[in-house]
C-alpha cells in the first residue's frame, strides 16, 4: 500500500497553528480530568459536611462515568453534523459550570446532578477533541498527537486528586471545586476560535430543524423510550441491589449500567431502522442529514477493524481501569502503605511512567507506520504483550523495593496504546463521521469495561483476596491486545475503504 504524505492544504499552510491547536487541546483535556477527579481527594469533608453515606460518595463518582458514557455519542453525532469546535466549546463550559455549581451544592441531590453534568460536557469535549486533533495530523504524527491529547488523562487525573486535596486543606472543598472551574472559562473562549480543518460541507440549521420536527413530549418519549425505560429499571435494579448487597460492592452500579446499555442499543437500533428509511427529500433538515450519519455509522461498524478496536478496547479499559482505581486498596492491604504513601507512589512513577509511555507509544506507532500500515495495531499489541505480564509479576511483588521499578516498566508498556488505537480508528473512519464513531467508542468501553471491572474484582476480593482478584485485571488487558492483533488482517483494505468514500 502507497502512504499518501501529509500534504492536505490546509494543514501544511498552518502547520505551526496545528501545534498550538493540540497544545490548547491538550491543556483543556488536563483540566477536564482534574475537574473530574478532583472530587475525590474531597470525599471525606463532603460527606461530613453533607451528611450523606458512602453509598451516595460512590454515586458521586458512578453519575460521571454513566452521564458521560451515554452523552458520547451524542455528542459524537451533533459535532460531525454540525461543529466540533462548537462542541467542543459547550463541553467546556459544561464542565466548568457545573463544577462552580459543585461548589453551592447544599445536598447530595444538587452535587449529584452537578457531577453527572460535569461528566456531560468532559463526553461533549472528548469525542470531538479526538477527530479535530486527527484531522490536524492526518497521517505523519498522529498518533504522537493523540498520545500527547490523552497524556492529559493520567496526569489531569492524578493532579485532580492531590490539588482537591491540597485546596481542601488550605480553603475548603467547596472553594477548592470553585478554584479549579475558573480556568475553563478562559479555555472556552480560546476553542470558540479554534480552526476546523476538513470541514467544508454545509452546516444543519439545528435550531429551524427542531423546530421542523416539533419535539414535544410525546415525541421526546417516542424517540428516547428504550433510554428512558432502561434507566427507569435500572434506577429501581439499582436501588433493590443497594438495600440488599450494601454499598462496597457495587453491585447496583454494575446492573444500572447493564440495563441502561441495553436500552441504549436498542434506541440506536431504533434510530438507525427510522432514519435509514427517511425519504430523501422532505421537511426536515435534520431528519436526513442525521439518517445519512446513522446509516453511515451503522456501514463504518460493519468494519473488520473497528470491531477489534471496539472489544479490544472495552477489555483494555477494563483491565486498566481496573487496576488504577483497586491500586490504592492494593497497596494498602498488601505492601502495608497508608492513603498517603499509596498516592504519592502513584502520582509519582505511576504518572511519569504513564505520560512517558503514552508519548513513546505514539513515536514508536508513527515510526512503524512509516514502514507498513499495520504499524499502528503492532505498537498497541506490542505494549500490551510486554506490560501485561510485568502487571501480573507486580502484583506478586511484596518487596517495595523492587515493586516500584517492576510498577513503572509495566505502566510504562501498559500506556503505549493510547495514542495509537485513537490514530486507527481515524485511519479506517471517513472524516465526516469520525467524531460520530470517537462518541460511540467511548460511549461502549466505558459501559462495558468500566462498570463492569470495579464490581467484578469486589465481588472476588470477598471470595479469594484482593491479592488474586486483582490478578485478572492485566489479564483481561493482555487479551484485549491478542483481540486487536487480528486488526492486522484488516486494517490496511478498511484505510483504503475509508480514504475512498
Amino acid at each position: 500500500m502507497t502512504l499518501p504524505a501529509d500534504d492536505r492544504p490546509d494543514i501544511r499552510s498552518a502547520r505551526s497553528y496545528r501545534y498550538y491547536a493540540l497544545g490548547l487541546l491538550a491543556l483543556t483535556n488536563l483540566l477536564s480530568f482534574i475537574n473530574r477527579n478532583i472530587i475525590f481527594g474531597l470525599f471525606d469533608p463532603i460527606k461530613a459536611e453533607l451528611t450523606i453515606s458512602d453509598a451516595q460518595l460512590g454515586w458521586l463518582a458512578s453519575a460521571y462515568v454513566l452521564i458521560f458514557s451515554l452523552a458520547a455519542l451524542p455528542f459524537g453525532v451533533l459535532g460531525d453534523l454540525r461543529s466540533r469546535r462548537a462542541v467542543i466549546t459547550v463541553g467546556v463550559l459544561l464542565w466548568s459550570a457545573f463544577t462552580l455549581a459543585s461548589g453551592f451544592a447544599t445536598g447530595f441531590s444538587e452535587l449529584l446532578i452537578c457531577r453527572a453534568l460535569v461528566g456531560m460536557g468532559a463526553a461533549a469535549f472528548s469525542g470531538a477533541a479526538q477527530s479535530l486533533t486527527a484531522d490536524y495530523f492526518p497521517l505523519r504524527g498522529r498518533a504522537v498527537a493523540l498520545g500527547i491529547l490523552a497524556a492529559g488523562i493520567m496526569l489531569g487525573g492524578v493532579s485532580g486528586i492531590w490539588l482537591g486535596g491540597q485546596l481542601e486543606l488550605a480553603y475548603g472543598w467547596r472553594h477548592a471545586l470553585i478554584a479549579v472551574s475558573v480556568p475553563g472559562f478562559v479555555l472556552a473562549a480560546l476553542t470558540a476560535r479554534l480552526r476546523d480543518p476538513g470541514r467544508d460541507q454545509p452546516r444543519v440549521p439545528l435550531r429551524a430543524a427542531l423546530r421542523e420536527l416539533h419535539l414535544g413530549a410525546r415525541s421526546f418519549v417516542r424517540q428516547f423510550g428504550p433510554l428512558l425505560g432502561s434507566i427507569a429499571v435500572g434506577g429501581a435494579l439499582a436501588v433493590h441491589f443497594d438495600r440488599v448487597y450494601g454499598a462496597d460492592s457495587k453491585v447496583d452500579v454494575a446492573a444500572f449500567g447493564a440495563i441502561v446499555t441495553l436500552g441504549l442499543a436498542f434506541n440506536i437500533r431504533l434510530w438507525v431502522q427510522r432514519f435509514a428509511r427517511a425519504p430523501a427529500s422532505g421537511p426536515s433538515e435534520l431528519v436526513r442529514a442525521f439518517g445519512e450519519q446513522a446509516v453511515s455509522l451503522a456501514v463504518v461498524l460493519r468494519t473488520p477493524t473497528l470491531l477489534y478496536i471496539f472489544v479490544g478496547g472495552a477489555l483494555i479499559s477494563f483491565g486498566m481501569n481496573g487496576l488504577v482505581g483497586w491500586a490504592p486498596t492494593f497497596m494498602s492491604r498488601e505492601l502495608n502503605l497508608n492513603v498517603t504513601q499509596a498516592a504519592t507512589l502513584l502520582g509519582t512513577w505511576g504518572l511519569i511512567s504513564a505520560i512517558t509511555g503514552s508519548l513513546v507509544g505514539g513515536v514508536v506507532a508513527d515510526w512503524l507506520r512509516r514502514y507498513t500500515a499495520t504499524g499502528r495495531v503492532l505498537t498497541i499489541c506490542l505494549g500490551l504483550l510486554i506490560g501485561g505480564p510485568l502487571a501480573i509479576w507486580l502484583l506478586t511483588v511484596r518487596d517495595l523495593q523492587l515493586f516500584v521499578p517492576v510498577f513503572a516498566a509495566a505502566f510504562f508498556f501498559l500506556s503505549w496504546f493510547n495514542g495509537p488505537i485513537a490514530a486507527v480508528i481515524f485511519d479506517v473512519v471517513p472524516p465526516k463521521i469520525s467524531a460520530t464513531v470517537a462518541g460511540a467508542y467511548l460511549l461502549f468501553i466505558h459501559l462495558v469495561g468500566d462498570t463492569v471491572a470495579f464490581p467484578l474484582v469486589g465481588t472476588l476480593s470477598d471470595h479469594f483476596g484482593i491479592d488474586r482478584a486483582v490478578l485478572l485485571l492485566p489479564a483481561v488487558a493482555v487479551l484485549g491486545g491478542i483481540v486487536i492483533l487480528g486488526a492486522i488482517k484488516t486494517v490496511e483494505a478498511d484505510m483504503r475503504r475509508a480514504a475512498s468514500r
